[in-house]
């Protein structure tokens, strides 16, 4: 009977032993997950990586940056993604999970720039905002119209009475949800960019400050449009009267349908974006699983694609779709410490 117990609980341990090495043989396609934004030129990479290496073209999910973040931090084993695009750099707070998570060795690749446009349909007239009247369109409460240095419900509901040389039209703006990097870096730059012109915001103690400049409204003329920013321009294309909230590079791809707002008189462009004199310019990311690299075949290969002059240069097949290059000198330092899949420290963050 002992025998017979000690053959049943070898075969138990060999029956583990093989469900967990099950994942690190489950795949051997590259999983990428995150940014929206980031998405479309992940996506020309990983179409060309598949076309012209014995590789499969990689697997990629348009999933927030945010909810990219979370997968890839989940843990190690090919049930969790290689890489994460991001269109705002991991936060500290991100990067203690993902240590807590076993996910000790991550490699940060910054791919370039990208501005965030406020654009509508070439039927509708061009905008001219300044950062302070989208703070005041879209805020869940702004200062009292009739003064004083209080907080009060969002009141407006046309341009014109923000300002009265801004069209008679109803405020409705399609944006991102909070998973979303491009809804981060859009609160962090444009809201709080504008709701600072106010001394006594700009004065609060930190938290509270944050909360009023990052609160979008809900009472119905900031929509949330989900993380497919093509619904977007779609939905701008159809009502001349609505704007929308996303990356340039949709700007650029349906540069026939829509225009973009100029924001404190400065019309995004690939080189006002690239000097930061555009006011909402951020910059954009991918993360590497170093644990990864070896086990899923193919991601350092796609990695070197991705950071190739050809790819990312100044005249890289990338600028077609909308990146706005990092400097040369950037990008080969980048590229080098790419190479050596060099892990962040932390203090970057």
């Amino acid at each position: 009977m002992m025998k017979l117990n000690k053959v049943l609980a070898s075969v138990a341990l060999a029956g583990s032993v093989a469900a967990m090495s099950t994942p690190a043989m489950a795949r051997d396609t590259i999983s990428i997950v995150g940014s929206s934004t980031v998405y479309p030129f992940a996506t020309v990479v990983a179409e060309r990586f598949g076309r012209t290496t014995d590789f499969p073209t990689p697997k990629l999910e348009s999933t927030g940056s945010g909810g990219g973040l979370k997968l890839f931090c989940e843990g190690v084993g090919t049930q969790h993604p290689d890489i994460t695009n991001a269109s705002r750099r991991m936060k500290k707070s991100e990067f203690e999970n993902c240590q807590a998570n076993g996910v000790k060795e991550i490699t940060e690749v910054r791919i370039g720039a990208d501005g965030i446009v406020i654009a509508n349909s070439k039927d509708a007239p061009k905008l001219d905002l300044s950062l302070e009247q989208v703070f005041l369109a879209l805020a869940k409460e702004v200062p009292d119209p009739k003064g004083g240095d209080k907080l009060v419900a969002n009141p407006y509901q046309k341009w014109s009475d923000i300002d009265s040389s801004l069209p008679d039209m109803e405020i409705s703006v399609m944006g991102p949800p909070p998973t979303s990097g491009t809804r981060d870096a859009f609160v962090e730059i444009a809201m709080q960019g504008g709701c600072k012109q106010y001394d006594f915001i700009k004065n609060m103690a930190k938290n509270d400050m944050k909360s009023v400049c990052h609160s979008m409204r809900e009472d119905g003329p900031f929509v949330e449009a989900g993380e497919n920013d093509n619904l977007i321009v779609q939905r701008l294309a159809q009502d001349p009267d609505t704007l929308g909230i996303f990356g340039y590079s949709f700007l650029m791809e349906n540069s026939g349908q829509i225009q973009a707002a100029t924001v404190n008189g400065v019309e995004p462009t690939p080189e006002s974006i690239a000097s930061e004199d555009y006011p909402v310019a951020r910059s954009l990311f991918f993360y590497i699983k170093n644990a990864h690299v070896g086990v899923v075949p193919g991601i350092q290969e796609y990695v070197a694609e991705f950071t190739s002059e050809g790819a990312w240069g100044d005249n890289g097949y990338l600028v077609d779709v909308g990146l706005i290059p990092n400097p040369r000198e950037q990008r080969m330092a980048t590229a080098k410490a790419v190479k050596e899949l060099k892990p962040m420290t932390g203090n970057e963050l």
